[in-house]
């Protein structure tokens, strides 16, 4: 070969490769731009490691039931917060604000026993921001004001997503574009975000439309009245609560309606669908495995499910088997008074790997 001739392939090689790293590049990192989550025990007044990430994530006490969560290198305008109480009391905690700060997010966490007064309890928190750019599959979330308007959204299709108010503590959120074809397909988790009381808030039903996905929330104040009040709502299908498929290879979720919904609604991304097991273990509790999963560092969610005031939780913390099987053992739920009861809720578990 022509020594002359070596710099100008080389060149189209080079220009070769820049045009593949230009098409690759947008999809993998648009969706998300920004994850992080923490489990914090309370007892220990630490965060546990296999479910926080980044690892140098730092829990603070603010206040009696009352949290600041700082996730390094993790900060970016808007997004969305999700928080599940872990206790073997029933309690529930919820979003209170975030914001970034430098490189970092902010988020503070407001938790709550049964009456409405704070109190100190372990939680699982989420962080997720996304903009413009391709997805692996149908995904999108909202953070609603109680009058409706957005103050953040995302749609992996681009589509405008809404959230519309039905009557006190009532809403229709609508995620155009995400079609899935089927009747009820994917998963959903709610948070209610409130600095000045009690809030929970869950899906009290949605249908997986020819033109996308359309959601109730309700949302309760500590006495189990409808509340107004701005919330979070996430739905992801194929791809996990942060929006990435690959990675993450290893998510899952699981809708109990009662008894287990569809098995669109039971998504093992190793197994594929039907593959995760719910198993009553007592009043108001139900364990739950997602066979294939259990990679840390990972993040389980919870939210109720249904037109009631009843609420759920985690009992304890999730475990990571030798399967490597996730178990969460277990989803518990009450009413609105603090009573076991069978009730249904929509979980979600998601790997960083």
């Amino acid at each position: 070969m022509s020594r002359s001739l070596l710099p100008a392939r080389f060149a189209a090689c080079l220009l070769m490769l820049a045009t593949l790293l230009t098409v690759v590049g947008p999809a993998d990192a648009s969706v998300p731009d920004r994850k992080a989550w923490v489990l914090w025990n309370q007892t220990a007044a630490a965060p546990v490691a296999f479910g926080t990430w980044p690892a140098s994530t730092t829990v603070v006490p603010i206040g009696v039931g009352r949290y600041q969560v700082k996730f390094p290198g993790q900060g970016a305008a808007n997004g969305v917060v999700h928080v599940t109480a872990v206790n073997t009391a029933p309690h529930w905690c919820q979003a209170e604000t975030w914001f970034q700060s430098g490189a970092d997010e902010f988020v503070n966490i407001r938790c709550y026993r049964v009456g409405g007064a704070l109190d100190p309890s372990s939680f699982s928190a989420f962080f997720v921001r996304a903009s413009a750019g391709p997805s692996s599959g149908p995904f999108g979330y909202v953070d609603s004001a109680a009058s409706g308007a957005l103050v953040s959204q995302f749609n992996s299709t681009g589509a405008l997503n809404s959230s519309t108010p039905g009557g006190t503590g009532q809403w229709l959120v609508r995620f155009p574009g995400l079609v899935t074809g089927g009747q009820l397909d994917g998963s959903l988790q709610a948070t209610a975000v409130n600095s000045a009381v009690g809030a929970r808030c869950k899906v009290s039903t949605w249908a997986s439309t020819a033109s996308g996905q359309d959601v109730k929330v309700l949302c309760f104040d500590a006495a189990g009245a409808l509340l107004n009040t701005r919330f979070t709502l996430t739905y992801q299908y194929k791809v996990s609560l942060y929006g990435a498929a690959i990675p993450p290879k290893y998510f899952g979720y699981f809708l109990n309606q009662p008894p287990a919904g569809p098995p669109t609604t039971n998504l093992n991304s190793v197994l594929g669908l039907g593959a995760n097991t719910i198993l009553a273990a007592g009043p108001g509790l139900s364990m739950v495995t997602f066979p294939k999963i259990g990679f840390t560092q990972n993040t389980v969610q919870v939210t109720a499910y249904g037109a009631n005031s009843n609420f759920c939780g985690l009992n304890t913390f999730w475990t990571n088997t030798t399967g490597p099987d996730l178990i969460v053992r277990d989803v518990n739920c009450f009413t609105n008074s603090g009573a076991a009861v069978n009730t249904g809720f929509t979980v979600s578990a998601n790997s960083i790997l």
